[in-house]
């Protein structure tokens, strides 16, 4: 999502923020009661949130990475054609899922801005005349699957713009609010407005303009927009009907640790509390165990699922500041533990390039290069080609992952990926200090690994020694 509104004091506040404070209310009177009962709030939650296994994640997805276009920025021009140049560049890059953030054209009443929200729909079947025309991504989306790559559009389920086309023609689809009689606004945000998902009507109407997209394009997947604010039953009948057309990718904004259920209908989810606790631990010096709780809580739900890991993404750079606000010298880090640990790593249009500016969401504003960006290209490339290609960086449970112990625990998480005979061996400097030296001591690392960035040979059957400066990463394959 990518709204700002107001709260009772006139403050500002973003979509995030809201859902944050929410949680935070929620986690409030949860301590109370788990007090009450002794429960231990280190510990992590116990494995009863496995669901049943109702879709089946498609192939292709369980090693691809995730790039979201923000195509009203990509370029000067700011439309479809303009970023089919790009594609090339990108297949090189190693991006294997292109997602789009909506497509469809800008509600007029009560809009943003010069241009509007992206989320603010005013037609599910039409396309957003400021990128080009349906002929256009029809186009996009071929040259896309030419060269390798699956496409996926933003979805925006919940709520449209007040001058939906539905708004004339099916008001009934729509929730009242209960004082005022008219549209009810989505929670604050006042350019758009709630549907009625207890409308069997509504509900058959989305799902048929899902499928047009499919239909019409050709694309291979969505990404929900807060899923989790539409009732599951919902996204339920809507897979098993798209799926039946098309077998698809499915990518929800819900976080597991909050919806556990969602799993059920969505192939991959959103990491929200380890990305707000790696700003926290980065930003307010915290020790390492609080990262590494979030993962043991994530763990210990499941291992396999496609959890999106990213440190950044339109949300949060329009609003919350650039990956280099909130992680500093830490960004780097960051990236290379979303591109390895298990899951899908998602990249936000310019990481690539090393943008260094928070992008308007509501008017025109180009991503620009920053001045490194020969080197965040170089650097985000291999570890895209690395996640594509290496088969132990997998996500399903074929492949095991295995923390290491260190003799530097506060500083260091370090990790071994194995599938079969293939192994990938990451050690992440998670603090400040320079010239760090640790081992590894832990029997599980053995033998022969060449280092991916320097290309040497480490026997670590003899010897598990490291040396590394302040928030540096290592990878090493097994030879």
């Amino acid at each position: 999502m990518g709204q700002r509104y107001v709260d009772a004091s006139g403050h500002f506040i973003t979509l995030q923020q809201t859902l944050f404070m929410r949680w935070l209310i929620g986690i409030f009177y949860l301590c109370i009661g788990l007090t009450a009962c002794g429960f231990d709030s280190r510990q992590a939650p116990p494995k009863n949130y496995d669901m049943p296994i109702r879709f089946e994640t498609l192939d292709w997805a369980r090693q691809t990475s995730i790039y979201e276009v923000n195509v009203r920025q990509y370029t000067p021009a700011g439309t479809f054609r303009a970023f089919m140049a790009e594609l090339p560049r990108l297949r090189d890059l190693g991006v294997g899922t292109l997602w789009f953030m909506p497509i469809t054209p800008i509600a007029e009443k009560q809009r943003k801005g010069s241009l509007g929200s992206y989320y603010a729909c005013s037609d599910y079947t039409s396309i957003n005349a400021e990128f080009g025309t349906l002929a256009d991504f029809q186009e996009l989306v071929k040259k896309a699957h030419d060269l390798g790559m699956k496409v996926i559009i933003d979805w925006v389920a919940n709520h449209t713009g007040w001058d939906h086309r539905w708004t004339r023609e099916h008001p009934d689809y729509y929730l009242r609010d209960s004082t005022t009689g008219d549209f009810k606004i989505a929670s604050g945000m006042d350019d758009i407005i709630e549907l009625n998902f207890g409308n069997p009507a509504l509900r058959k109407a989305m799902i048929d303009a899902m499928q047009f997209w499919v239909d019409e394009c050709d694309i291979d997947g969505f990404r929900c927009d807060l899923a989790f604010w539409v009732e599951l039953p919902f996204w339920r009948e809507a897979r098993e009907k798209l799926d039946a057309v098309k077998p698809l990718f499915w990518f929800g904004e819900y976080d597991e640790l909050d919806k556990p259920e969602y799993a059920e209908v969505f192939d991959a989810s959103y990491t929200w509390t380890w990305m707000h606790g790696a700003k926290d631990f980065y930003q307010q010096a915290g020790p390492l165990d609080s990262l590494l709780h979030i993962l043991d809580r994530y763990q210990s739900i499941s291992n396999d699922r496609l959890r999106a890991w990213f440190t950044t993404n339109h949300d949060e750079n329009s609003w919350n500041g650039t990956e280099f606000e909130k992680y500093g010298s830490m960004a780097k880090t960051l990236a290379v533990f979303s591109a390895t640990w298990p899951g899908v790593p998602l990249l936000y249009s310019g990481q690539e390039i090393g943008n260094r500016k928070r992008i308007d969401f509501f008017d025109k504003d180009t991503i620009q290069a920053g001045p490194d960006a020969e080197m965040f290209t170089g650097f985000y490339r291999a570890l895209m080609q690395l996640k594509k290609t290496h088969p132990a960086l997998r996500a399903d449970k074929s492949v095991l992952i295995e923390r290491l112990q260190t003799t530097a625990p506060a500083s260091v998480l370090a990790y071994l990926r194995k599938q079969g005979t293939s192994e990938l061996l990451v050690v992440l400097n998670f603090s400040g200090r320079s010239d760090l030296h640790f081992e590894i001591n832990d029997p599980r690392l053995s033998g022969k690994f060449k280092n991916v960035a320097s290309g040497a040979l480490n026997d670590f059957s003899q010897e598990r020694a490291f040396e590394m400066q302040a928030w540096d990463h290592l990878i090493y394959t097994a030879e």
